[in-house]
């Protein structure tokens, strides 16, 4: 008995997956809470499905966030700086529809997925945009992180 017990311990040793979360090396995760409350004018917007606001409020991300209502009563938040810098006075991502651009090198973001859309063909790995947790209550939607 002892002896598969001991056989049972190396075999789920072994079978551990050693892949874990890649974490973004240029943007510090900070911890964060934000309220948005829809009955706001300012956040009012995001009852719509596609609707994209801009929160860029002291101490919510690095610098900002973009939030997008992505389905009915389904919310994403990301961050707006670019994803692929260490933060600097480029790294600010702008809007354009549903789009966000970096102007440190013209890459593209989609909101509704966070993903690059143009990656270049270097082989340098490109990082999609960093998400929070978004979550509705009532009238209030809930970014943490």
């Amino acid at each position: 008995m002892k002896r598969l017990f001991s056989i049972l311990i190396v075999l789920s040793t072994l079978s551990c997956s050693k892949d874990g979360v890649v974490r973004n090396p240029y943007l510090q995760e900070v911890g964060f809470r934000f309220d948005m409350n829809l009955n706001l004018p300012k956040y009012s917007q995001l009852t719509n499905i596609g609707s994209i606001v801009f929160v860029d409020n002291a101490g919510v991300g690095i610098r900002g966030i973009y939030v997008i209502q992505s389905g009915i009563d389904q919310y994403r938040a990301f961050e707006a700086t670019c994803p692929n810098h260490v933060p600097n006075d480029c790294s600010t991502m702008t809007q354009n529809g549903l789009e966000v651009t970096c102007s440190c090198d013209d890459l593209v973001y989609n909101l509704f997925t966070g993903q690059l859309i143009n990656p270049p063909e270097e082989g340098k790995r490109y990082y999609d945009m960093l998400e929070y947790r978004a979550t509705r209550s009532g009238r209030i939607i809930l970014v943490t992180n």
